[in-house]
């Protein structure tokens, strides 16, 4: 989004070059329905050159280093040097941190995890499905709720539902609490009203794959048959390595410019943290960097063609919540306002499902 802007914003004498360690770019929300049949992998993705036929340099590699203060980037062995730089490396998932826990389940938020549930639900002949999340922060936090409603949905479809049963186990102590009291109410409702089995606070300390067995800090043991994980986030090595982290362990940019406190140094999306009011930081969801990418892009262009006009993120979000059986609800809303978010949620129904698969198509054809 950053660069295609970028490149249409900027004089032709200016390079702008995407570095990505993927030749594919995925379209993450689908996931969801990869993992329960209704998408294929090549349906959900497009090859990060066809960048280039927009003008976009494209370089494929792993990002070695980041010098904030001369902006210079080692990537395969080479270095690059930028007059401006957005750091936009995403939250990388740290599996390892909780004992037993890769070994045991599959990873919602990655295609070779989404499909290997897709794979586990096929075979699937009932039994307890637990999705678990790890920590209480993570991206996308309707993501794993969805899960729950769409396995359930999928069972249903599999003639399983009086022999399995679903249930939630949460390290957060309420679904969606960054988006308000309002938001996080309606989506435990949309949950338990299917009779998913919903455990809040509960942080895990480690999992055993032979005797499946989730085992939690409050002395809970959990028994399940298929389990579906987030696990804990953190920022890449070659962010952590930097100056540009704070003490929380992600990037905190200015929250209106998403500059940083280097010159020419921005920072985007799920490597960030921005604090609100609420003392809860803004959820990394896409529908957030995609705004913070038209800011950061529209500053850099007007700052090199020397005009004033300068934009600022206004906090503005919205995400779809998949219910399963063709239908989803949808929460809106700023998540700037003050002293608390102003997110109000419409109830699941045809029409949001269609506008969440038309979005899906739009985005596939507008950036690729």
């Amino acid at each position: 989004m950053a660069a295609t802007e970028l490149r249409r914003l900027l004089p032709k004498e200016d390079r702008v070059i995407v570095i990505d360690r993927e030749s594919d770019h995925l379209f993450a929300p689908s996931l969801l329905w990869l993992m329960i049949g209704d998408r294929r992998p090549e349906q959900i993705r497009r090859s990060v050159s066809a960048l280039t036929q927009k003008g976009i340099e494209v370089v494929r590699g792993e990002i070695e280093s980041i010098d904030p203060d001369t902006r210079k980037i080692t990537v395969g062995g080479k270095t690059l040097s930028a007059d401006a730089l957005i750091v936009s490396l995403g939250a990388e998932y740290n599996e390892d941190a909780i004992p037993g826990l890769k070994k045991a389940g599959h990873n919602l938020y990655t295609l070779p995890g989404a499909t290997g549930i897709r794979n586990a639900l096929r075979d699937f002949r009932g039994g307890r499905v637990v999705i678990l999340t790890a920590a209480p922060a993570y991206k996308c936090p309707a993501a794993p709720y969805e899960a729950a409603l769409l396995v359930d949905y999928q069972l249903s479809r599999l003639g399983l539902s009086k022999t399995s049963e679903v249930a939630i186990y949460a390290a957060e102590p309420g679904p969606m609490l960054t988006a308000g009291p309002e938001v996080s109410a309606a989506v435990k409702q949309m949950v338990e009203t299917r009779g998913i089995k919903y455990f809040p606070g509960h942080q895990v300390k480690e999992v055993d794959p032979a005797q499946k067995r989730i085992h939690f800090g409050n002395g809970v043991v959990a028994p399940f048959d298929l389990l579906v994980y987030v696990p804990p986030h953190r920022a890449p090595q070659a962010v952590r390595d930097t100056k540009l982290t704070e003490d929380s362990g992600w990037i905190a940019p200015d929250r209106h410019t998403f500059a940083t406190r280097f010159p020419g140094v921005y920072a985007i999306g799920d490597v960030t943290t921005v604090p609100l009011k609420s003392g809860r930081p803004l959820p990394k969801a896409g529908v957030f960097t995609h705004g913070q990418a038209e800011v950061v892009a529209h500053n850099i262009a007007s700052e090199w063609a020397g005009r004033p006009d300068r934009r600022s993120y206004d906090g503005q979000g919205q995400c779809f919540i998949e219910i399963g059986h063709h239908r989803a609800g949808v929460g809106a809303g700023n998540f700037y306002a003050e002293p608390a978010p102003e997110v109000k949620v419409k109830p699941p129904g045809l029409r949001w499902h269609a506008g969440k698969v038309l979005f899906e198509k739009y985005w596939l054809w507008k950036w690729f």
